[in-house]
């Protein structure tokens, strides 16, 4: 992902949450994102590791995969982690995790949904996180964007989801990431290949929940 993303040559590099709290290497995660990112928000696994949010909202295997991320932990993935908000705005462009009504929690997945989330702010784009599903929704419609979706931005006002790098839910299980270009007003939905099985050799070593592991195949 790293070396896709550095062949782009974007001018910034933007995190939308969700850094720990299921994958096998928490720390060095956290040190990569921080090392790149430009704007880097908190999710509400960051919250759960932090222990902001009660363990108590999280069930099964997420719930098992967050406490190990706290014994795991170490200080300074800590304290960046802790210094984030779940939301942020750039010139044109406004960043939740969530949502802009509830930037920690609210899971955008259906039209409804997103033309809320639109109609909250006057951002003319909106980019969330959160539900692992890529998504490029406007006022005139859209819906799940697949790897090689192009999104005209001056077409009118859009909610997009850039999908996840370590754990998709759309069905792909390749890492996905999102090249945004407001000077040329388009937006380009990517995906890229990496090793899973040395991912899920990973999470089988240190303990995690083998469900967690297994999914990683099937991008759900």
């Amino acid at each position: 992902m790293l070396a896709a993303i550095d062949a782009e040559g974007p001018d910034a590099v933007w995190c939308l949450g969700d850094l720990v709290g299921y994958g096998p290497q928490p720390n060095e995660t956290t040190a990569a994102v921080q090392g790149r990112a430009e704007i880097c928000l908190c999710g509400n696994h960051d919250l759960a590791v932090l222990g902001t949010i009660d363990l108590d909202e999280f069930q099964g295997d997420a719930a098992a995969a967050a406490r190990w991320t706290r014994e795991e932990l170490d200080d300074a993935a800590r304290s960046f982690l802790a210094s984030l908000e779940p939301s942020a705005e750039r010139a044109g462009v406004a960043l939740f995790h969530g949502s802009p009504i509830d930037p920690v929690w609210e899971y955008v997945l259906t039209f409804e949904a997103a033309f809320e989330a639109l109609d909250a702010t006057a951002a003319p784009v909106v980019l969330v996180g959160h539900s692992h599903v890529a998504l490029a929704i406007s006022q005139q419609g859209g819906g799940v964007a697949k790897a090689g979706t192009e999104v005209d931005l001056a077409s009118g006002r859009w909610l997009l989801n850039p999908g996840s790098v370590g754990q998709p839910r759309d069905g792909d299980p390749r890492a996905a990431y999102l090249m945004l270009d407001l000077g040329a007003g388009r937006a380009s939905f990517k995906r890229v290949e990496y090793p899973i099985d040395r991912t899920q050799a990973e999470m089988h070593a240190r303990g995690l929940p083998g469900a967690l592991a297994d999914r990683l195949a099937d991008g759900v």
